[in-house]
């Protein structure tokens, strides 16, 4: 079986390392500087933990690999821009928005958009970052350097977050996982909660859109697409062409894991649907310490990612399943002692869901 070099050294890299070994796939995350001759990449299946990277010696020498898959798509998804001209092309639904080029065009987008428009930038925000939620008179404290390299969005009241988890081979055979609700915390994804048993409406709704869109794009592996339930319908908010945080639950909550269905998605392996046991729960670990009390409850499964704890920064999760909802809503009750503060109303929000 080809190794697998993936482009970025993370956590998702990590994961997917971990998500080979059983299979006998070697997958090797490399940093953007490494120097290519230290990189099996000759013989390997490129893939890709990050949407956009700089020009390195490594990068430059990629470009050209012939089985980087999804290469000449990554920048396409990775700005923003092109990213919402392909989703208006296809038809698919998206908050209505506009290319943000000049101080002068306020007047007309409040007048177009509402009073309540988003700015994200067009590439390389993330987690809340490079993103602005502007009502008349905040927009004068916006810095200069933004017009030219941002969208705006109307701000769009929603009823939830959800997002869909797919994977399409070569073949054209793609298969998805249940929605995943998620909440959302100053921009940063907190807690997500997976029922086997989800709103089938929205589900077909949802695998309609995220086929339409792999298909186009002869996208191979796995693709995330966040998304906004506004009454009886989704609006398709990011697309990210990758494995995703809110898909971390299937490591422990699916037959499959996101990271193991993307290995044999671009190995041309065979890619059942996966079976979801049980509802299950991810819970985000964001600039906090290990405790190793986490371990002490028999749900808990915990992924920590060993890197320097900084505020904001994800270095970790848990993923707690169980088929009965009752023992798994105590569970996350006893976990709910062992957190900060901080992670009481993602909690609370999820023990709501499991409802």
């Amino acid at each position: 079986m080809k190794p697998v070099c993936v482009l970025g050294n993370g956590q998702l890299g990590r994961m997917l390392r971990q998500a080979g070994e059983p299979l006998g796939i070697a997958v090797y995350p490399v940093g953007l500087n490494a120097e290519p001759e230290a990189v099996p990449y000759r013989s390997s299946v490129i893939t890709a933990e990050i949407e956009r990277w700089p020009e390195t010696a490594l990068t430059r020498e990629l470009a050209h690999h012939r089985d980087f898959v999804n290469r000449d798509i990554f920048p396409q998804l990775a700005d923003r821009l092109p990213q919402k001209q392909l989703l208006d092309t296809l038809g698919l639904a998206t908050a209505p928005w506009r290319l943000l080029s000049d101080a002068s065009q306020w007047p007309q987008l409040f007048a177009e958009l509402g009073d309540f428009i988003i700015v994200k930038r067009r590439t390389g925000g993330y987690d809340g970052r490079g993103q602005w939620r502007i009502r008349p008179g905040d927009e004068a404290e916006l810095p200069p350097e933004i017009y030219g390299e941002c969208i705006v969005e109307q701000g769009i009241p929603f009823s939830g977050e959800v997002s869909l988890i797919g994977a399409r081979n070569a073949k054209g055979e793609s298969v998805f996982y249940t929605l995943t609700h998620n909440l959302h915390q100053e921009g940063i994804l907190r807690t997500s909660v997976a029922l086997p048993n989800t709103d089938n409406r929205l589900q077909q709704q949802a695998e309609t859109m995220l086929s339409t869109i792999m298909n186009h794009l002869n996208y191979i592996g796995v693709m995330a697409m966040e998304c906004f339930i506004v009454g009886d319908n989704l609006l398709i908010n990011e697309l990210a062409p990758r494995v995703h945080n809110s898909g971390h639950w299937t490591q422990n909550g699916a037959s499959i894991s996101q990271f193991e269905l993307h290995l044999r998605a671009i190995l041309d392996l065979p890619i059942p649907q996966p079976e979801i046991f049980a509802p299950s729960v991810m819970i985000n670990l964001i600039g906090t310490e290990i405790n190793l009390a986490w371990l002490s409850l028999s749900l808990v499964c915990l992924h920590w990612y060993e890197k320097e704890v900084h505020p904001g920064r994800k270095v970790g999760h848990l993923n707690l399943t169980h088929a009965d909802k009752s023992i798994l809503k105590a569970e996350l009750q006893r976990l709910a002692s062992l957190l900060p503060a901080e992670y009481q109303s993602g909690l609370e929000w999820a023990q709501d869901k499991l409802n």
